[in-house]
């Protein structure tokens, strides 16, 4: 089974770098497979790499929907 999960870009390492937030965890992401993002940008994570930009709607809803996963999952988020 693949996952992604959503994340909030919050800085730009590099071309092909950045830290992207889901929660309260912080990672490091590849965008190799994407085009451009910006600092704010919500994103689809896979595997350490970024697979889709989302419209910010669309990204709000994600968000939303993953902390629900997370409730019903028992684990913390912020």
């Amino acid at each position: 089974m693949c996952l992604a999960v959503p994340h909030r870009i919050e800085e730009i390492l590099d071309s092909r770098r950045v830290i992207a937030r889901a929660g309260s965890l912080k990672v490091e992401a590849r965008t190799d497979l994407i085009d451009s993002v910006n600092v704010g940008d919500v994103v689809l994570v896979h595997a350490g790499f970024i697979i889709e930009k989302c419209e910010e709607k669309e990204g709000q809803e994600l968000e939303e929907l993953w902390k629900e996963v997370l409730k019903v999952a028992g684990k913390r988020h912020s």
